[in-house]
């Protein structure tokens, strides 16, 4: 067993490799059952899943495991990441937890917790978890059996996620008239999403919304916005949303078939906010992987952008510590802490239909101010991951580039987690030049690290 389970998103793998499997799961729910009970009063814990088939199994070993360690157990069943947040701190639960995979195919699953205020775990929460669960000569403190937890279905948890997200949007407004493509990669948001939208008078043209426990993010969904693009093409519709399997991500796609990354979209919401005075410390948060574009665009309106490393975990807590109400990912994720505590694809979804219908501007007008900066990434096999620091050739190459690219351009040098690649992306105004140097600088890192 390795030494550590949870990566920047919680568990995740293979359904019946480790670790995702059922014994691991319910030592799981042992573990943070253990962990998360104080005192004699009774324990509350929210599980909720996406459409994976696999959710069957570790829904049951998670609720097992909880329930000897003395936690009721509350079942909402398959219902997004974020309705997950919303409901452990509306049902004053000590835990959240959600099943998925999020944008993995339906061969992954994965487990990921929330506290009682519906923020993920830090990693010195996580990795107390961890020891308990590798430990094999563990000694459980067990309740007594008086004291072990009930598990009960909540029948009405996607109504109350609903009003959650309708009381987001302001109540003098509807979306009558307004046709929205919809696209939930057969994900949790199957049911809620679109009944939200037509609660509030958009005419829903849905795809996605037929799971069958294996069809989750297939060929539709935020990784292939390419399905709702060409479907607001052929509906003339307003407005394109994708979502992926676990509904915390949002790609938007314009009125003319265009698709919008997270930068994008976080540079509309981070302007409108600024101009009704709500962008709080005049900061948005991003990653390491927001386009340069972004933060000019920001230090152009006397912003600033605060940077993270890669996922959303970060970013939210980035995010408390700097007091910032905006923050998101290139991908899609996108946190709006003035309504939630973790990225929220329809909740920002929202907001972007707030701004279109305030401003009665098309989204093309309203996004297309932020033109994104010329990318090169390249994916270089290395033998080696070694502080890049510790590698002066490869310093110096990085220095060249920057100083060639100036102020109007930069470098990120990125191990994947888990694949032996170091990611070299350069960004800059000139496409051939960003091009020219990428793979320059991709020589200088095979030649030093392999």
């Amino acid at each position: 067993m390795g030494k550590r389970l949870f990566g920047t998103d919680g568990l995740r793998g293979q359904v019946n490799i480790y670790p995702m499997t059922a014994d691991v799961a319910l030592r799981l729910g042992l573990a943070a059952g253990t962990h998360f009970r104080n005192g004699h009063r009774r324990h509350r814990v929210v599980i909720g899943k996406d459409t994976r088939l696999s959710g069957y199994v570790f829904e049951s070993a998670l609720t097992a495991g909880l329930c000897a360690a003395g936690m009721d157990v509350y079942l909402v069943g398959p219902l997004p990441t974020p309705a997950i947040a919303f409901l452990t701190r509306n049902m004053r639960a000590d835990l959240g937890v959600v099943i998925s995979a999020s944008h993995n195919p339906f061969m992954d699953n994965g487990i990921k917790f929330f506290d009682k205020d519906g923020f993920k775990l830090p990693d010195e929460t996580e990795n107390k978890i961890t020891d308990m669960v590798l430990d094999p000569d563990w000694q459980w403190d067990y309740p007594a059996p008086e004291r072990v937890g009930r598990a009960a279905k909540i029948e009405d948890s996607p109504g109350r996620y609903i009003v959650y997200l309708k009381n987001s949007f302001p109540a003098h407004l509807t979306l009558d008239g307004m046709r929205v493509v919809l696209d939930c990669a057969n994900g949790a948001n199957y049911k809620v999403a679109p009944l939200a939208l037509e609660e509030l008078g958009a005419e829903v043209i849905k795809i996605g919304t037929e799971p069958n426990g294996l069809n989750i993010n297939h060929q539709c969904g935020s990784l292939y916005p390419g399905v709702a693009a060409g479907k607001v093409l052929e509906t003339r519709a307003d407005v394109g949303l994708a979502l992926d399997g676990d509904a915390d991500r949002l790609i938007v796609v314009d009125e003319k078939g265009t698709v919008l990354d997270g930068d994008q979209i976080m540079a509309l919401c981070a302007e409108d906010m600024l101009r009704r005075g709500a962008l709080r410390n005049n900061t948005l948060v991003a990653t390491v992987m927001s386009n340069m574009a972004l933060e000019v665009f920001m230090k152009e309106r006397g912003c600033k952008l605060l940077r993270t490393p890669v996922g959303d975990r970060y970013v939210v807590e980035a995010m408390r510590r700097e007091g910032a109400n905006l923050g998101g990912e290139q991908s899609g994720h996108l946190i709006f802490m003035d309504h939630g505590t973790t990225g929220d694809g329809l909740m920002a979804a929202l907001q972007i239909l707030r701004i279109m219908r305030e401003r009665d501007r098309p989204l093309s007008e309203l996004a297309g101010q932020l033109q994104l900066f010329p990318q090169e990434l390249i994916n270089v096999h290395v033998e080696r991951k070694i502080p890049f620091e510790q590698c002066q050739p490869v310093l110096d190459g990085v220095a060249k580039v920057e100083a060639e690219l100036g102020d109007r351009g930069r470098v990120l040098l990125r191990y994947s987690g888990t694949e032996a690649v170091c990611r070299v992306m350069v960004e800059g105004e000139d496409p051939e030049q960003v091009k020219r140097l990428a793979g320059l600088l991709a020589e200088t890192v095979q030649k030093h690290l392999r």
